[in-house]
């Protein structure tokens, strides 16, 4: 395991000859890691496993959740509340620190959602979040039967209400990942069995539009080898997406720079770390780390 470059630009952003490291192991699917930026410890999400565990950098996991609803992504908003994507619930999930939960979306229009997966916040406020149906799937989530009938892109208005449909609703077999560019002027968003990104102009008012096609083909969309899934922007405006044999990095002009390369499937990515210099891959049954020379786009949960 090491670097697989495609351009000599990758060892700008991390070191060549670096790999990855495992950090912990022996769970089922990993997911939706986030980073405590003053307590410094990383939450993460096992669907089929149905928990929500904590890792710090000590080397020790501890279980936080069980049941988690089957949860996945996660983030925190400005005020260092969790916001949790919930399988089994179709909700989106606001946890204060003091334990209490509250609903931030749970229906579009009176018809309960399919699954929300990943979520990402804007600095007004405003929380964007996709809605593919993996959640209900057996084994990631509880199977049942779909209400909407399509997968969408929302966003939730600074301060609450109803989720605001922002894509067309036939744009994506499965909408996943998003992330915004670091001065929020773009959102990105990837399509997992279509093994493709798409990118947006993010409008004064939140809204979307000017869609068109960031990169094609990573992967060919089938789990087993690897898939777009979670996402993230570095500080440079480079995208960073889960994809076979590791985490691909594709430079704002859309070229492939190379592949962290990972022994398992990888689901999602976050950086963390006291100096936001450590990138976390949770891989299917493991947590992995690497350092990079980059850090992430400055989230409004970062300070």
């Amino acid at each position: 395991m090491g670097i697989d470059a495609k351009s000599s630009a990758i060892y700008e952003l991390v070191e060549e000859g670096s790999s990855v490291e495992k950090v912990a192991g022996g769970f089922t699917f990993t997911e939706g890691p986030i980073w405590h930026p003053r307590d410094h410890f990383l939450l993460f999400s096992d669907m089929p496993g149905d928990v929500r565990r904590k890792y710090t950098p000590d080397g020790t996991v501890e279980e936080v959740m069980r049941p988690s609803n089957k949860c996945n992504g996660l983030t925190y908003d400005a005020d260092l509340n969790l916001l949790v994507c919930e399988h089994v619930t179709s909700s989106l999930m606001r946890e204060r620190p003091d334990g209490t939960r509250e609903v931030v979306a749970s229906h579009f229009e009176g018809v309960e959602l399919n699954s929300p997966n990943d979520v990402c916040v804007r600095s007004d406020g405003s929380i964007y979040f996709s809605d593919p149906w993996y959640g209900r799937m057996p084994v990631f989530g509880e199977e049942r039967e779909r209400a909407l009938g399509w997968q969408g892109v929302f966003r939730v208005p600074p301060g609450g209400g109803d989720p605001e449909l922002v894509v067309d609703k036939d744009a994506y077999e499965q909408p996943n990942g998003l992330c915004f560019s670091p001065d929020e002027s773009l959102l990105y968003v990837n399509d997992t069995p279509n093994a493709l990104i798409d990118v947006y102009d993010v409008s004064a008012d939140g809204s979307l539009a000017n869609k068109r096609r960031f990169f094609d083909g990573v992967g060919d969309g089938v789990i087993e080898n690897g898939i777009p899934d979670g996402m993230k922007c570095d500080e440079r405006g480079n995208i960073w997406v889960t994809g076979p044999g590791g985490v691909w990095v594709i430079s704002t002009a859309g070229e492939q720079l190379g592949v962290i390369e990972v022994p398992e499937n990888v689901g999602n990515l976050t950086w963390g770390g006291e100096d936001w210099r450590t990138l976390y891959v949770p891989s299917s049954t493991s947590l992995y780390t690497i350092r990079t020379k980059v850090g992430p786009r400055r989230e409004p949960y970062m300070g």
